[in-house]
């Protein structure tokens, strides 16, 4: 696969010990998205920083978000002009929910358009930030391919997944679909 790949974490930004962070040490191709602030995001600053991005891109990126990650780009999805070849939002946390971060309410409601482009969500049966109701939901609404991969918290460096290669796994049936 040589399609360039944009790592877009949620709030933090995906510290040391994070599936997303191992995954951009071990491949050049991968190149995080980079945010002013990690820690209070503003939801038009995200999507504008994303948009750049993706402008330095031949069009064929894909992305890779986590957590907060996932709305950034269901709301990008929905306005930008650009194309990408699809995105893999991991654990897409529930901005109705009641541990959502009151520093990410920029980021609600959840959008329930399809997205413009090939789409998987991947997400944990206990996830404590968006239940497998919510996950379904939210696929259904983005028009993105479902998978479980059954209790693995919030798919976090919390979760011990270290470079995670079944992540890896799904990443290729996203991109080879």
């Amino acid at each position: 696969m040589s399609t360039p790949i944009l790592i877009l974490p949620g709030i933090g930004g995906s510290g040391p010990e994070h599936w997303q962070t191992l995954w951009q040490q071990a491949e050049p191709r991968m190149q995080r998205v980079q945010q002013r602030d990690w820690e209070q995001p503003h939801r038009e600053e995200w999507v504008q920083a994303l948009e750049t991005a993706v402008a330095a891109t031949a069009g064929d990126a894909i992305l890779v978000a986590h957590s907060l990650g996932c709305l950034l780009v269901a709301h990008w999805g929905l306005q930008t002009k650009r194309k990408i070849s699809g995105a893999m939002l991991v654990a897409p946390p529930d901005p109705a929910g009641a541990g959502f971060p009151a520093a990410a309410r920029s980021f609600g409601p959840m959008p329930q358009q399809r997205l413009p482009f090939p789409s998987m969500i991947v997400a944990s049966s206990n996830d404590p930030y968006g239940n497998v109701a919510f996950s379904r939901n939210a696929a259904r609404a983005w028009g993105s391919l479902y998978r479980s991969i059954g209790p693995c918290g919030h798919i976090n460096a919390a979760s011990g997944l270290g470079h995670w290669k079944a992540g890896r796994m799904l990443l290729w049936e996203l991109s080879a679909s």
